[in-house]
């Protein structure tokens, strides 16, 4: 049996129903899209007994089945597995958008134990409200999708509330690191490169009618292992040349958002004639501010700060009002990089 998601992406209820049937028997697949993020989306088979592993695991890392609030779109994949996570407990979730807010979607939970899966941007959200410690209720809320800027874990922990930072994609059934260490069936190594592998039952089937074969997954992300830890340092294809040298983008925009002056930001690459490429910063100012206050010299002395180079600031420093965002809360690099070619 292969089910797609997109015709009951829009009706959880009406999927909740459907995975009751479909994950009661073996062998069925389904397919789910990428955020595309970075590009175009693909489509990503994943079989039942992947989508269990990674329910089943993630419960056992939790401390047992529970109530899950659902507050992500489901035709994702951090959305389903809620619903996935759901079914297995045999404990409806609560749905967020049935209520007037979040703090009444938080009363209706009932179960023994509560859980929630939001993207950062939700949280920053919430932060910004000054309404954090209302998910203090919960006995863990999973944090992913995106990186999430450890200010905001501590500000949330600060406030009660047991965030569980996850790392996974679409590929691997969604969340399959917590915190940094690997569920239960799932290992991971680094390539020559650093680029993190991923193997266990949690991994695909395929992209759409082209099966996947192999034991590791090469996810695109540059990591870290300590001690059997897991840190995510970037993308392979964050690092840019320029002019001849190696430029991490994930480096510059950690610099960029150090500013007192910068509320959020992100940093891209686009192609340069002159250069190879060039490296451009879209910048949410922190208050009124003149863009004479976030010029390329406050961003090097930012890097140099940090520790690494100061010529890897960027060219151009472009002021928005939010920094694009995908429904799953990562950054909409693909309509930057459009609007990043306008600028000489």
């Amino acid at each position: 049996m292969t089910a797609s998601l997109h015709p009951v992406g829009g009706d959880p209820r009406r999927l909740l129903a459907l995975l009751d049937v479909w994950l009661s028997e073996p062998g069925g697949r389904l397919s789910i899209h990428t955020s595309g993020s970075s590009g175009e989306p693909k489509e990503v088979v994943l079989s039942r007994e992947a989508l269990v592993a990674s329910a089943e695991a993630t419960h056992d890392r939790l401390g047992g089945p529970g109530q899950w609030l659902l507050a992500l779109p489901t035709t994702g994949v951090a959305g389903l597995q809620v619903l996935v996570r759901s079914a297995l407990a045999g404990h409806p979730p609560v749905v967020a958008e049935e209520h007037a807010g979040l703090e009444e979607a938080l009363a209706a939970m009932s179960g023994e134990r509560r859980y929630a899966s939001l993207v950062p941007t939700q949280l920053h959200r919430l932060a910004a409200a000054g309404r954090l410690d209302a998910l203090s209720t919960l006995d863990a809320l999973l944090v992913g999708g995106a990186a999430v800027d450890p200010d905001l874990v501590a500000a949330a922990r600060a406030a009660g509330v047991r965030v569980v930072r996850t790392y996974g994609m679409s590929e691997t059934a969604g969340g399959c690191v917590y915190d940094g260490v690997p569920l239960s069936g799932v290992d991971l190594r680094l390539d020559e490169d650093g680029q993190v592998l991923v193997s266990g039952p949690v991994l695909l089937d395929g992209y759409g009618d082209e099966p996947w074969q192999g034991d590791w997954f090469a996810t695109g992300d540059l990591g870290t292992l300590t001690d059997g830890v897991l840190s995510i340092v970037g993308r392979l294809d964050d690092v840019v040349k320029v002019g001849g040298s190696k430029v991490p983008l994930p480096a510059v925009e950690q610099a960029v958002r150090s500013l007192p002056e910068v509320h959020d930001a992100a940093v891209v690459a686009v192609p340069d004639t002159e250069w190879g490429n060039r490296v451009v910063a879209f910048v949410v100012p922190a208050d009124a501010v003149c863009l004479d206050a976030l010029r390329t010299e406050s961003v090097r002395e930012a890097l140099e700060a940090s520790g690494v180079d100061r010529w890897w600031a960027p060219r151009d420093v472009l002021l928005v009002d939010e920094v694009p965002r995908l429904p799953g809360g990562k950054t909409d690099r693909v309509r930057l990089r459009e609007q990043a070619t306008g600028p000489g």
